[in-house]
């Protein structure tokens, strides 16, 4: 079926692979944004939720912050905010009331501010409240806008000395290269070539459960979401070492044959014990749960990896959705739930 590009096309109603396709083009978007910070930032905190949110996370893999960060997906910021806390308020809509709510906490604290979005409420606030805002290209969903977010993230903190120099640069020069590595999963290329489509076809019909160490945790996260949202299918993740502590336990008992498939992020760049833990850990539970899928990384440093399997998620997502026979754009229970809220 997913050799049929009539199919694909017919479920796959809004192009989203054509959008999956053309996200390295995202990370040389340019922003012309004055900032005036005049307090010294000691911590930064990124309050967004879903796709606004989540890209944040891959900071903590590549390039690191200087001083404390943390992703807030609440209603409140931590009681440690104030006037020396960087508050990133992120909401692709501008709608989100999670968010909304946190940029009146960062003002009540009188935290520095800055918004990223695409529209809605939140550009109408910083415009008429004097909030430097970085204002996203629509035409996307959030959860495909990844890259644009992350590359505003990069800019702010760059131009604030907050992440070392030059990390614009490094992520556009990655660009070409990742545009070149797309194309093995295009629809025309067919399932014996292509992972991406390899791996959607064995996770029909069952729960998806992705795995990775340190610096791959943040894509597992992303390919959770997509998996949720693009193919509207159950799925979840979990990151190593922490897996062994608890989760690795949960694969010990009885059926054996459990109807999950298993995705293990392997990266070269992991801590070498990280490494270890993964091969001990398959060998240990061998017979207790389905083999697992070892997606080996391409790229030599971890930005390259980051966004390499970044946008393999996404692929494999969206084709999943075409076999599921749903269109992978949309996310109508969304939008119904958020209306329900305010009845």
């Amino acid at each position: 079926m997913l050799d049929d590009l009539k199919i694909i096309h017919e479920r796959d109603k809004s192009d989203a692979l054509g959008v999956a396709e053309k996200q390295p083009a995202q990370l040389l978007q340019k922003f012309n944004v004055e900032l005036k910070i005049t307090h010294d930032i000691r911590s930064v905190v990124v309050a967004g939720m879903g796709g606004s949110g989540w890209p944040a996370w891959y900071l903590k893999s590549w390039p690191s912050l200087s001083v404390p960060f943390e992703v807030v997906s609440d209603y409140n910021l931590p009681d440690y905010v104030g006037s020396n806390t960087l508050v990133v308020v992120s909401s692709f809509s501008g709608n989100t009331e999670e968010t909304l709510s946190t940029l009146d906490d960062a003002q009540k604290r009188k935290a520095t501010i800055v918004v990223v979005t695409a529209g809605g409420k939140l550009i109408e606030r910083a415009k008429n409240e004097n909030i430097p805002y970085y204002q996203l290209p629509q035409g996307t969903q959030p959860r495909m806008s990844t890259f644009y977010f992350l590359a505003v993230y990069i800019d702010l903190l760059e131009s604030l000395s907050l992440i070392k120099k030059g990390s614009t640069g490094e992520l556009h020069s990655v660009s070409k290269w990742l545009d070149d590595q797309v194309k093995s999963w295009l629809p025309s290329v067919t399932t014996s070539k292509n992972i991406a489509k390899q791996l959607a076809l064995d996770m029909v019909g069952k729960s998806v459960v992705i795995y990775a160490g340190s610096i791959l945790a943040p894509v597992a996260r992303k390919w959770k979401i997509c998996i949720n949202e693009n193919a509207k299918h159950v799925a979840w993740w979990n990151q190593y070492p922490e897996f062994n502590h608890n989760e690795f336990i949960g694969w010990s008992s009885h059926p054996v044959d459990k109807p999950y498939c298993i995705v293990d992020l392997l990266s070269n760049l992991d801590h070498k014990r990280i490494q270890k833990r993964f091969e001990v850990t398959e060998r240990m539970l061998s017979g207790k749960r389905p083999a697992a899928h070892n997606v080996h990384l391409n790229g030599d440093s971890p930005i390259k990896q980051i966004l390499w399997t970044s946008v393999l998620g996404d692929f494999v997502s969206i084709y999943l959705a075409v076999l599921n026979n749903v269109d992978p754009t949309p996310v109508d229970l969304v939008e119904k739930f958020k209306l329900a809220l305010d009845q």
